[in-house]
């Protein structure tokens, strides 16, 4: 599988990630969280580890907790989560309940949203240097907020940066990736297909034939490897409770990358 270094540590990541957005919000019911274990399943057996969460997304932490807990995956898993509140006591009162429910152990919490951050930053340094977390970081889904978000990645020295990147929503490659990679912040990617909008109108075409070449033998590998052959990328983070198309997001860290004329050219295939 393909793998990435995050640059503040030299760790290997794999390069295809799971989101949990939506996808992991269910109840205790058994048959309800059947899928999602075997997503989980062939995620780990693949060799993939990180599995990104956030107390807004419902369910979703406890979810992850429950189902990692006991299990040969959970030593291997790279647990990341946010923080998404105001206020210093109140983040740190929500960390402690995300470290409760996902299985008593975060390598990476992020600062949602960048919602009060200034009051944040200073915990998630101060967990780190105790060996609490390892990792640290913000997020942003608002284009608006790229400004902000490149600032902070020049200023704070920050191990990881979560965005909004697409063959269709380009618009990080202009300064935040790379400010990323001049910083070394390590990059996550969220809405790599655009919440599924992307294969509306791709389904309409047949893939085009540099496909084969890359060995991307579905639209979902086809845009993942766009992705993540930007070199400021680390990791892309589909969301999915399918385990089919879990297997088939997998297949995009497989096989070569799109060099940088295959991905102008998908994207004047697309139109996008």
């Amino acid at each position: 599988m393909l793998t990435r270094t995050i640059p503040s540590t030299g760790e290997p990541l794999p390069a295809v990630g799971l989101g949990t957005w939506q996808t992991f919000d269910v109840g205790p019911d058994a048959a309800a969280r059947a899928p999602l274990r075997e997503v989980l399943r062939r995620f780990f057996e693949a060799g993939a580890r990180l599995v990104d969460s956030s107390p807004m997304y419902g369910r979703s932490e406890e979810v992850v907790g429950d189902l990692l807990r006991g299990t040969p995956w959970q030593p291997r898993a790279l647990v990341a989560t946010k923080v998404w509140s105001t206020g210093r006591e109140a983040g740190e009162a929500q960390l402690a309940a995300s470290e409760r429910r996902m299985g008593g152990r975060l390598d990476l919490v992020q600062i949602h949203n960048l919602l009060d951050w200034q009051a944040h930053l200073p915990t998630l340094r101060a967990w780190k240097e105790a060996g609490r977390i390892r990792y640290l970081g913000v997020t942003h889904y608002a284009l608006s907020a790229f400004d902000e978000l490149e600032r902070l990645v020049r200023r704070e020295k920050l191990d990881f940066v979560q965005l909004p990147y697409s063959v269709g929503v380009r618009q990080a490659e202009a300064r935040l990736l790379p400010a990323a990679k001049d910083s070394g912040t390590a990059v996550i990617v969220m809405r790599p297909f655009e919440g599924g909008s992307l294969f509306a109108e791709a389904r309409r075409r047949p893939l085009p034939p540099f496909a084969r070449e890359l060995g991307a033998a579905s639209w979902a590998q086809l845009f993942l490897k766009w992705i993540l052959a930007h070199p400021a990328v680390t990791v892309a983070i589909p969301a999915t409770a399918n385990p089919e198309h879990l297997s088939d997001d997998l297949g995009a860290a497989r096989g070569p990358l799109p060099d940088e004329a295959l991905r102008r050219e998908l994207v004047a295939y697309l139109g996008a």
